[in-house]
């Protein structure tokens, strides 16, 4: 029975009066009728934009033949996915599931029992760092730290030792004959779009070679074609990792997500110690293969680099112009944050009032995201409308 002091959705978010009623390419139209460009991609998701049409034709030919069937069976359309996504990267297997948060659950779980499978049961705890954003589970919030994610929820997982993003030193010096790996987004995009430098990733990977422990990358917001390589960690000149979570961009608006794996690091992983009764299912799979023809389509990539670099220097131009607004630019590709010196929830409802949809993101950030198949001229038109909001601002 409804409540009238209950309302009927949870109220964990803090939603925007705006809702839309389609999509089409790098535009929202709004129930009222008003266009709005979409510098958001929901969060990284719609990398393809709203309503590509080799999804759409893809998304119903798969629904009209099979959605969903159990893992006991196997999944043809899941087969040719996993061997496209370990054909692409760097990974030797691979494990479906539903979200980033399912991905990274399964890159902690994959670590920790190498090192059981391994003889080491006790090396199970885990270096990540602050700032980090990993999903919104227990094992997740637990792996970040930090308050805003975690309280009121205790007891947390045990099992993570949390470490400036970036420092090395203090990485060494948690490290000791429990720790089993090292987690880290290679961009991290909640934490305010800050890219790991390229020397600390390689340090990284050396103190894991080193210690026998094993490289975690978290590319669920960063990956998937974002920075003009197929993988976030490739374009900052960073080595491979052990373990992969993606997912986001991967379904192009359609939960799935996935954990790549090396052979080795996923030799611990035997029938029955992991699973997802939806994870890999015909429909997401067909879906995720379908986002893997374009992206992996000759040029494709290359065009979404030139894409980043255009938009890359239309900011760095807009934090000249404006000083007072913008203090840095940072990201790489079509990830791009900017630091301003307002509230960057005032900055993103200014732009909302220009028609530009922005994502809020840690340390006074305004996440641009737009989809992966914006043109030019959009850009362009993107960076007049934060031209307009950057001199209301200043004045």
């Amino acid at each position: 029975m409804q409540n009238a002091a209950v309302p009927s959705l949870l109220p964990v978010y803090k939603r925007i009066d705006l809702a839309f009623e389609r999509g089409e390419g790098v535009w929202l139209v709004a129930t009222d009728g008003r266009r709005f460009l979409d510098f958001g991609s929901g969060i990284a998701v719609n990398g393809l934009g709203h309503a590509h049409p080799h999804l759409v034709a893809t998304l119903q030919a798969q629904a009209a033949k099979l959605w969903h069937v159990s893992n006991l069976y196997r999944i043809p359309e899941l087969e040719r996915l996993a061997d496209r996504l370990v054909g692409a990267s760097f990974a030797e297997t691979v494990f479906l599931c539903n979200s980033g948060a399912e991905a990274m659950e399964a890159c902690i779980k994959v670590a920790r029992r190498y090192h059981f499978a391994n003889g080491r049961p006790e090396r199970n705890r885990i270096v990540t760092f602050e700032g980090a954003f990993h999903g919104r589970t227990m094992a997740t919030i637990s792996a970040a730290g930090a308050q805003r994610l975690t309280e009121g929820f205790a007891p947390l997982l045990h099992g993570f030792d949390n470490v400036p993003f970036g420092d090395l030193d203090a990485v060494k010096a948690v490290l000791g004959d429990q720790t089993a790996a090292i987690m880290l987004e290679p961009i991290q995009g909640e934490g305010g779009i800050r890219p790991a430098p390229e020397a600390f990733l390689h340090s990284l990977r050396g103190l894991c070679d080193e210690h026998g422990l094993l490289l975690v990358y978290d590319e669920v917001q960063c990956g998937i074609g974002r920075t003009g390589r197929l993988f976030g960690y490739e374009a900052l000149g960073a080595p491979t990792p052990d373990i992969m979570g993606i997912a986001k961009g991967l379904g192009g608006g359609f939960p799935v997500g996935a954990c790549l794996m090396t052979g080795r690091a996923a030799s611990g992983m035997s029938q029955g110690t992991h699973g997802s009764t939806f994870g890999g299912n015909p429909l997401a799979s067909a879906v995720a293969g379908a986002v893997l023809d374009v992206l992996l389509a000759p040029g494709f990539l290359d065009e979404v680099m030139d894409r980043g670099d255009h938009l890359g220097a239309g900011l760095e131009a807009l934090a000249a112009r404006h000083p007072g607004v913008v203090e840095q630019v940072r990201g790489r590709g079509l990830i791009r944050g900017l630091k301003v010196h307002p509230s960057n929830a005032e900055v993103a409802a200014k732009a909302r009032e220009h028609g530009l949809l922005t994502v809020a993101a840690a340390d006074n950030v305004v996440r641009l995201l737009p989809p992966l198949t914006i043109s030019r001229d959009e850009i362009d038109q993107g960076l007049e409308m934060l031209d307009r909001v950057c001199a209301e601002m200043a004045a």
